[in-house]
């Protein structure tokens, strides 16, 4: 590994370890109307082949993540309630994220530019968020949030200072796979910054009717979303929505994801027993700039004509026992650029435990 890999990654552990140590005193943020907060460390890894078994387009992501029990550091409070959508008095968290994501045309045994298909690419990055969950004081303690906010910077690199061909290749080697040989054309050196903002109304949608039909006291949600992420990396709106049956409902904010997804901050409540939640959402993208399409943001690099709308559709299954959550996730993505053969389809398996 190059010497110049090794300091960046090091300097986004470091950061991340710093950070996460720093904002976790023992005091918990005080709000009469929502539980008290919870330390939970999730990882999440995305793979096409979970879905359908090719090495192409998005292929693999991976990321860790804490989110904070004590006291939200009060510049993030600062900024989130300068935020439209974050109130005083909310109960908020903060999380600390390490993630990389990996791109690649759809033959990677070709050791020469591939003109017509989408750029080899990596982007590894550190993510600092904040979620408020927004109850309504005048409902029993007990009634389920009424209103999630999330914000979260992303801040890394694109570029071989990455990794991701590093990753790519001591992968493939380990299992036995094809080499990919066409990193060399991947996408140049480039700082990444992404802002993203994402609004949830839980039960939103008036679901009574339906769970009076379910058998077993089961539960059901139906929760619309809507947001935007802001960067030279991603610049997109989206909106969507993800209907969940199951129990537990209101102890959990969904499974999470690595962006651009549909939400779900990854919060959950231990459970006294065994919890399931089935999903299944969908969310339409109008897409203003992907690095990973377009290229380089101040120099010329290989890019191709990417579509200006993507739609994602996902469903799974996510099982809560005492203090731990896994789950699973297919996703199924439209095309993202213009020559692009077909739709992408790759899986997501998460585990969270609570400490």
């Amino acid at each position: 590994m190059h010497p110049t890999h090794f300091t960046f990654a090091a300097a986004c552990a470091t950061i991340a370890a710093v950070l996460m140590l720093s904002v976790t005193p023992a005091k918990a943020q005080a709000d009469a109307c929502a539980p008290q907060p919870h330390r939970i460390v999730s990882g999440q890894v995305e793979n096409d082949m979970f879905g359908n078994g090719a090495d192409r387009n998005y292929t693999h992501g991976t990321q860790l993540t804490y989110m904070t029990g004590g006291r939200v550091p009060q510049i993030v409070q600062d900024l989130a309630q300068g935020t439209p959508g974050f109130r005083k008095g909310d109960r908020m968290q903060f999380s600390v994220s390490l993630g990389q994501s990996i791109f690649t045309p759809d033959d990677i045994t070709i050791p020469t530019l591939q003109r017509n298909d989408r750029p080899y690419a990596g982007w590894t990055h550190v993510g600092f968020g904040a979620v408020s969950f927004h109850r309504d004081c005048n409902q029993r303690v007990d009634e389920h949030v009424t209103r999630i906010d999330a914000v979260e910077l992303a801040i890394g690199v694109i570029g071989p200072l990455s990794q991701a061909d590093d990753t790519q290749i001591l992968w493939h080697d380990w299992i036995g796979a094809d080499e990919p040989r066409g990193w060399s054309n991947q996408l140049r050196n480039e700082v990444g910054i992404v802002l993203t903002y994402e609004r949830r109304l839980p039960r939103d949608i008036d679901f009574e009717w339906f769970e009076a039909l379910l058998p077993f006291n089961l539960e059901a949600h139906a929760t619309p979303h809507f947001g935007f992420s802001l960067g030279n990396v991603f610049t997109h709106a989206a909106a969507g929505g993800t209907v969940q049956i199951g129990t537990g409902l209101n102890t959990t904010d969904g499974v999470p994801r690595i962006r651009p997804s549909l939400p779900g901050s990854g919060y959950f409540e231990p459970s006294d027993g065994l919890d399931w939640q089935l999903f299944a959402g969908a969310e339409v993208r109008a897409v203003a700039r992907n690095i990973f399409l377009d290229g380089n943001t101040f120099r010329k690099s290989h890019r191709v004509e990417k579509e200006p709308v993507v739609v994602d559709f996902q469903a799974g299954l996510a099982v809560t026992v005492g203090p731990a959550r896994v789950s699973f996730t297919n996703i199924w993505r439209s095309r993202e650029f213009v020559k692009q053969k077909a739709w992408d389809e790759f899986g997501s398996i998460s585990a969270a435990f609570h400490f």
